[in-house]
């Protein structure tokens, strides 16, 4: 089955394709699918009013079945922000590097123990009949203070998973892709996508 991911973020494509590696999906890019031009507006309250609007657009452009992440970092110190502004923290062009140097700022001087969060990612599926899903999955941890580590994207230098005391830039893709926000939303649309589909793992 052909999925459409509606993002343009490589980063992401790899890592959803490599979790659903084993099922019966071939995931493309909105490049891949002649979307490269296409700009998404979230302006939802919330991850899953953003994730289901990405998969319900690519949906209706392309009459394929669509696949959307909607991803953040809440902290607890800041009210839960950065929030569904994380990867526009800094500003609408912000890099990854913009985002991480104005979280610490945001944290300077606050000590290690007040410095909780999470992850957060909703996976939404759009089906041109109608058919949709939606699954959050949560990671906690705590944000550094100061960048560590060289793999990943995004905040990954900056939170550190308590279990491993490491960053998931630290711990590298194949510990992350076991344990992530994304990786427990996606286990979960794994076993509503199988059931929807009527497929066994």
């Amino acid at each position: 089955m052909k999925m459409i991911l509606a993002s343009k973020n490589k980063h992401k494509l790899k890592e959803i394709s490599d979790m659903l590696s084993d099922l019966n999906i071939q995931l493309i890019s909105m490049d891949e699918a002649g979307l490269g031009d296409l700009e998404i507006v979230e302006d939802g309250e919330t991850f899953e009013e953003n994730s289901m609007k990405k998969a319900v657009t690519v949906m209706e452009k392309t009459n394929e079945a669509a696949i959307a992440d909607d991803s953040g970092l809440e902290v607890d110190f800041l009210g839960g922000c950065p929030g569904v502004y994380s990867a526009r923290f800094a500003g609408e062009d912000a890099t990854d590097e913009d985002n991480n140097e104005k979280l610490l700022k945001k944290l300077e001087g606050v000590p290690f123990e007040k410095r909780k969060g999470r992850f957060v990612s909703v996976i939404s599926l759009a089906f041109p009949d109608g058919r949709k899903l939606s699954l959050r999955g949560e990671c906690e941890g705590v944000i550094a203070l100061e960048s560590k580590g060289t793999d990943g994207f995004g905040y990954d230098p900056l939170f550190i998973v308590t279990k491993y005391q490491r960053t998931f830039a630290e711990l590298g893709s194949e510990i992350k892709n076991k344990i992530s926000h994304r990786a427990k939303a996606l286990k979960k649309f794994r076993e509503e996508l199988e059931n929807l589909l009527g497929e066994k793992s």
